[in-house]
């Protein structure tokens, strides 16, 4: 009777011979392992792009609706290929497919890199007329042949490169979002076909929890990365005069995206290694009978291989899925709720620079170190929630509508803290009068250089406020601007709006909103997954995840950039064409 157990017990289908089970890449465990890492490195460029947009922006004069289309565009090659990718299934060699989507990645986030070497340093606007010496941005009694000049100086200056800056970064993200095509379908449906069914969710678990924490650890690098002056490798030490609190500092963005090619190279080297078929992990085979043996696949994956075998019935399946009114509603209300995200993701951390007074990387740092870690608490709170509830689809929707209401309750107040738009000059408020004093400095169209003028009034540049005479410290750097027409004198940098101090009540109430509203998320998949039929499940959350694509995450960020672009009131301008934005009525930011 023993030996029978044991015979049994060793059977070679169930066990691969012991050679074969020492290699790593025959242990599911070791193909998680490396697909979390893989996963991190892939997300981790998302959120990256994301904490990186406004630079990018600044870096090549992009108004916030292009910098939107921008980050939303490596959307665009995934929702095509999903379907095609999703269809070809286990009848391919899938490791080698999510190795090859990870080193395309590699190559595309390389490309997104490629304009900063291929550019010549940056030439901020108060440099446009320069001569080397600080004195430019000064008043002076310029011939009326001085704008001419740096409009030929620009024109010499205008590349093809720097016009070809766009389409190029457009491309590199179109091949990033080809690129992450298969990792995440092919490394789910293979852990589910080679892990035991004890394993299984466990698994699913780690990846769900490393895809929630990826774009933090991509907010988190770009706060890092942008304290770093952007030509910091072209130039010395001593040429770098800006600072990060100056309006026109650009951080190293194309760093980031180095780094992360590299780590997408090690975490896709692995993947040309794994087996096509992998043997089955043992533990359930000691303590499940043979018939359930023979059916371990999840059931989404077998639904999944029926579907593929009959495309005639999509027609069906699809009809009956769109009927359901429950469906319907709440993948539409999670839709909105994913626009709402997409859009805040890509811009919030430019509100918080601008609203607030605050540094690039600080703001990036408190989207990746606050907002998102409070969102991925709230999701699993709320599934820890419904669990121990025992929530029907009834109950659930009670949840989801509870916490909706109180995201709103805690959203509200956000409208309110925020700061007045500063006063500057010519600019706002909009005054023909306000610059007369400083009319025979000749001041240039396309100077940038902010001081604050003693009467707390903001200028464009020491020109604007008809200063003649600066003053320098040990280092050689601009402290105050004097002699100045329209003021007594006038310290470099912004004034600021004024206000930072409601940086901390805005941060508390951001993040309590995350945190409610991400309470939603649990609830609603299990109301989409108990309110089909069991043989449309795959099906259904296929739909919902394409939804998301073509509604929320592709016109989420043009569309929040779009209205950003109508509160700006003064634009840039470099050799003539118009730049980023360089002025923003506050309160309608904050409002719209």
């Amino acid at each position: 009777m023993v030996a029978n157990d044991l015979n049994m017990k060793s059977d070679p289908a169930a066990s691969p011979p012991p050679a074969e089970r020492r290699s790593p890449f025959n242990s599911i465990k070791f193909f998680v392992f490396c697909h979390s890492l893989l996963q991190l490195a892939q997300l981790l460029v998302s959120g990256y792009m994301k904490s990186s947009i406004s630079t990018i922006e600044k870096r090549y004069g992009l108004s916030s609706q292009k910098s939107g289309l921008l980050a939303a565009f490596n959307e665009v090659g995934n929702t095509v290929l999903i379907v095609f990718v999703s269809f070809l299934g286990s009848r391919v060699h899938r490791p080698r497919f999510i190795g090859g989507g990870a080193l395309l990645a590699c190559l595309a986030s390389l490309l997104m890199a490629l304009p900063h070497f291929l550019n010549g340093p940056y030439d901020y606007t108060g440099r446009i007329s320069s001569s080397r010496d600080n004195t430019s941005g000064i008043c002076l009694s310029a011939s009326p042949f001085t704008t001419s000049s740096s409009n030929q100086s620009c024109s010499q200056q205008e590349s093809h490169a720097q016009q070809g800056v766009y389409p190029l970064l457009l491309l590199g993200q179109l091949l990033l979002g080809i690129g992450a095509v298969p990792i995440q379908p092919f490394g789910i449906s293979y852990i589910d076909d080679y892990a035991s069914k004890r394993n299984s969710p466990l698994y699913l678990g780690i990846l769900l929890a490393v895809t929630s924490i990826g774009p933090a650890f991509g907010f988190i690098t770009g706060s890092l990365m942008l304290r770093f002056y952007v030509d910091f490798d072209k130039l010395s030490k001593d040429e770098i005069r800006l600072n990060p609190k100056d309006l026109r500092w650009v951080g190293a963005w194309w760093l980031g995206f180095l780094v992360a090619s590299c780590l997408l190279f090690l975490t896709a080297l692995p993947y040309l290694f794994f087996p096509r078929n992998m043997p089955k992990e043992i533990v359930d085979c000691y303590r499940e009978i043979v018939s359930e043996k023979q059916n371990c696949l999840h059931p989404l994956v077998l639904i999944s291989l029926t579907v593929h075998r009959c495309p005639s019935g999509f027609p069906r399946i699809a009809l009956r899925t769109l009927r359901s009114p429950i469906y319907l509603l709440v993948v539409l209300a999670q839709v909105n709720l994913a626009a709402l995200l997409a859009g805040l993701a890509t811009f919030m951390a430019k509100f918080i620079e601008r609203q607030f007074s605050q540094t690039v990387s600080f703001s990036t740092m408190m989207i990746g170190g606050v907002g998102i870690p409070l969102a991925v608490l709230g999701t699993v709170l709320g599934g820890v929630l419904m669990r121990r509830l025992n929530l029907s689809v009834s109950g659930a929707s009670k949840l989801c509508t509870t916490a909706i209401l109180l995201c709103m309750f805690s959203a509200t107040p956000l409208l309110l803290i925020g700061c007045s738009t500063q006063k500057v000059a010519g600019v706002f408020p909009p005054s023909s009068d306000a610059l007369s004093c400083s009319s025979g400095c000749r001041c240039p169209q396309e100077a940038f250089n902010p001081v604050c003028g003693s009467n707390g009034v903001e200028y464009r540049s020491p020109c604007h406020a008809g200063c003649t005479t600066m003053e320098t410290d040990f280092d050689n750097k601009i402290t105050n601007y004097t002699d100045c027409r329209c003021v007594s004198y006038a310290s470099a940098g912004t004034c600021g709006s004024g206000c930072s101090h409601l940086l901390r009540p805005f941060m508390v109430l951001l993040g309590l909103t995350s945190f409610v509203a991400s309470f939603s998320q649990t609830p609603s998949y299990m109301m989409i997954l108990r309110t089909v039929p069991t043989e449309d499940k795959s099906f259904a959350v296929g739909v919902q995840y394409m939804l998301f694509r073509v509604l929320a995450f592709m016109p989420g960020p043009v569309l929040y950039g779009s209205v950003i672009d109508t509160t700006c009131i003064l634009w840039g301008k470099k050799c003539g064409k118009q730049t980023s934005c360089l002025y923003y009525n506050l309160d309608r930011f904050r409002q719209r």
